[in-house]
């Protein structure tokens, strides 16, 4: 047998697939992590508690360990890659206007349901309950934070904000240069794809990820905690649910003219991948894969969801603050009138690049709180409780990163509506086509 046969003969040999299809992998980590997390409560099983500790936290470690670099060079290179886009600094605009279009819209709905529900009047808490955190976000901090004062602190101190600002000086850098920088850019190209290929590995852990972070926070919280935040826990699922399920589903059907299930289809993947790890930007290149599996143009999904990843956050940046601080007031007694509601509004639409893409929006919530002048004490108050919200708030973040494309896409007559209308590959085929096929990222990123 020739060399060519027998090289013919093993592409056509089929790949090994994983009997079980992803989801159900991630559904049953959190299930195992739920009975586990139980047991090592109730019976005070040490050992137990320390082991989903550890893997919890090894998962999120490994994904925090390439989200520097990633961000550097996925801006980077997007920026680059604008040149081959027509109508570049037009499709820049109206993602950056949907970006705050949608965010407003969010906000708006977090305020009302913290309104009809008054999350803060039903719960046993008491201003003494809180703590003031280390560091209270400031807009002072917040633009002056935005210049790196050298290139390695960013880094080793995962400043995402800075980090971003460096990249895109960088990129345009590489644009005005032009052929001399050929170099750099294929460097930066090359270690973008290695940094893919190493995060979709990491992704391929989160079902065993989640049972570890579940079972984490319930041996750390237990049930009896959701009591005191019943009401304010419920707020921010429903407020989610309402901008997930309700909200992007009209925009697709109203003013993208599409189909809302084909978006879930196509886009589910890094919607349950953000829900576990809690990490828009660890979730980065599932979404950006989704983008362009929903008919985005790749050139400009690796512009738009890299930027998404780092500033749109629906959940952690408009529902979350928003009904917070209607929380945080109620405990402390202080009323809130139109001009603070219209701050929040305000924050929420300009200040969400303060979340940075990372596990958490404790830096939104002080930045809304020194706005309108409530205690930071009530950042205490919600630390306890984040890690059960923040998995609802980075599906939503993550959801919204990968619709704004699709939307303006679909407005710029650039989208692929058959590619769109076909987007039905499960989240374990994605996975493997990805890892066979590096060179898909590259090209998107």
């Amino acid at each position: 047998m020739s060399a060519n046969t027998a090289s013919a003969s093993e592409k056509q040999k089929p790949r090994f697939r994983i009997p079980i299809p992803f989801w159900a992998q991630v559904l049953l980590g959190l299930v195992v992590g739920l009975a586990l997390g139980f047991v090592a409560r109730t019976y005070d099983v040490s050992w137990l508690g320390t082991t989903l500790d550890k893997v919890g936290g090894i998962f999120i470690q490994l994904l925090k360990l390439a989200v520097a670099p990633l961000v550097f060079f996925a801006i980077m290179v997007s920026i680059t890659n604008l040149r081959k886009v027509n109508n570049a600094a037009r499709l820049a605009t109206r993602t950056l206007l949907w970006f705050m279009i949608t965010s407003l819209i969010a906000v708006v709905i977090g305020l009302a349901i913290g309104l009809i529900t008054n999350p803060g009047n039903g719960s046993n808490l008491t201003p003494a309950d809180g703590a003031k955190p280390d560091h209270a976000g400031s807009w002072l901090d917040f633009l002056t934070g935005i210049i790196p004062t050298d290139i390695i602190t960013p880094f080793t101190q995962l400043n995402v904000l800075q980090i971003v600002f460096m990249a895109v000086v960088a990129g345009i850098a590489v644009l005005k240069i032009g052929p001399k920088a050929q170099p750099i850019l294929t460097l930066s190209e090359s270690v973008l794809e290695l940094l893919q290929k190493a995060l979709w590995w990491v992704i391929l852990l989160a079902p065993i990820g989640s049972a570890g972070l579940i079972g984490r926070a319930i041996v750390q919280y237990g049930w009896d905690l959701l009591g005191n935040y019943a009401t304010f826990t419920v707020d921010i699922y429903v407020g989610c649910a309402i901008v997930l399920f309700g909200v992007y589903p009209l925009l697709l059907a109203t003013v993208a003219k599409l189909n809302p299930l084909q978006f879930f289809k196509g886009a589910w993947p890094a919607i349950q991948l953000a829900f576990v790890s809690r990490s828009s930007v660890g979730t980065m290149p599932v979404t950006q894969q989704s983008a362009i599996r929903l008919g985005v143009p790749k050139d400009y999904a690796s512009f738009a969801v890299p930027f998404g990843a780092t500033t749109k956050m629906d959940g952690c940046a408009a529902i979350y603050p928003a009904i917070s601080a209607i929380f945080v007031a109620q405990i402390f007694g202080v009323h809130l009138g139109i001009k603070e509601y219209i701050l929040i509004a305000f924050v929420s639409v300009i200040g969400s690049a303060a979340t940075a893409g990372l596990t958490g929006a404790t830096v939104m919530l002080t930045l809304t709180l020194s706005t309108l002048g409530l205690p930071m004490e009530g950042v205490g108050l919600l630390l306890a409780i984040d890690p059960i919200l923040d998995m609802m708030r980075t599906a939503t973040n993550v959801a919204g990163q990968a619709l704004v494309p699709v939307i303006v896409s679909a407005r710029e007559n650039i989208l692929d509506r058959a590619k769109y209308d076909r987007a039905t590959a499960s989240p374990v085929e994605e996975l493997e086509e990805f890892v066979d096929e590096p060179q898909v990222a590259v090209a998107a990123a």
